[in-house]
């Protein structure tokens, strides 16, 4: 006959019973632990090709929306590896991650893997804290531009060149004329206003963290380890340690990417709709190829 059940061995099978039903439901619909949904923002800013893919608004945007509407998120992470690129871009990212963090009262942790230089430290900016590894590259606050000038090479081919404009600047910094002082002087401007507006979100966003401001916005860039003694930083780890240590070892960190196609290729915006239509040939294959060495240039420049 057998032994009538006690309190504790009801108990115990309530628990065991519990914790099989939760194993069945969804990471997503659990509350007994964390959430840190983590999106990765990865490449060169506003450079996107069918053969590099890159960081735009256009293609990060739902991501975003997917990131912060997730239900009871302790926090959102951000994984950042990026040398920089377009300013426009590097600042629509940071206002929208900013807004959306304001909107979901979320609290946003920065993670900087390779690099977080120029624009990719713009956009580290929206996060609450930035962590870093001791030997990531962290900083590069300034604004850079170049060109190529080939038009002594085409004197030297006998090749003339023949512009037409309406509008005296219209054609300012042809690489295929000789360079113009007065023009320089213009680009020059249009890239210290660029560069105020990057110190003014630096001084808005790290406040009293930053120590001293001797070198700070000139363009320079430290390891991780020298970016903390300087205020860029608040801290020095990777994701995966630092989210379980401040959310516990059950912390879930969903990798919220972004969306695909029909057939398996990420889109990376509307402006990647035409890849369905032979959009490579569309854009060129030569124009593609010199993009990706533009994007492996910056990375280059950092020594990465």
């Amino acid at each position: 006959m057998a032994e009538p059940l006690t309190g504790d061995d009801l108990r115990g099978g309530w628990t065991r019973a519990r914790t099989m039903l939760l194993d069945l439901i969804p990471q997503r619909f659990r509350r007994d632990r964390p959430v840190v949904p983590v999106v990765r923002l990865t490449g060169v800013i506003g450079l996107s090709t069918p053969l590099r893919g890159g960081l735009s608004m256009a293609g990060i945007a739902r991501t975003l929306d997917r990131v912060f509407g997730m239900r009871n998120a302790a926090a959102v992470a951000l994984a950042i590896n990026s040398p920089g690129g377009s300013p426009a871009q590097s600042h629509l990212i940071f206002r929208r991650i900013r807004d959306l963090a304001e909107e979901k009262n979320r609290r946003v942790i920065a993670f900087v893997e390779d690099a977080a230089a120029s624009g990719g430290y713009m956009i580290a900016c929206a996060a609450d804290e930035i962590i870093a590894d001791p030997n990531s590259i962290v900083g590069s606050i300034g604004v850079v531009g170049g060109s190529f000038g080939f038009d002594k090479l085409i004197e030297r081919l006998g090749i003339e060149r023949r512009l037409y404009t309406s509008g005296e600047h219209k054609a300012m910094l042809d690489p295929f004329l000789p360079e113009n002082a007065e023009d320089v002087e213009r680009l020059k401007k249009l890239q210290r206003e660029i560069h105020d507006d990057f110190i003014a979100l630096v001084k808005s966003r790290r406040g009293g963290k930053l120590a001293g401001e001797d070198g700070l916005f000139s363009g320079e860039y430290w390891t991780g380890r020298r970016a903390l003694d300087l205020g860029l930083v608040d801290g020095i780890g990777d994701l995966r340690s630092v989210l379980r240590q401040r959310f516990g070892d059950k912390v879930w960190t969903p990798l919220i990417s972004a969306d695909r196609g029909w057939f398996g290729r990420r889109l990376f915006g509307a402006a990647r709709g035409d890849l369905m239509a032979g959009g490579l040939a569309q854009t060129g294959l030569v124009e593609d190829m010199i993009s990706a060495l533009e994007a492996r240039a910056l990375w280059a420049r950092y020594g990465l």
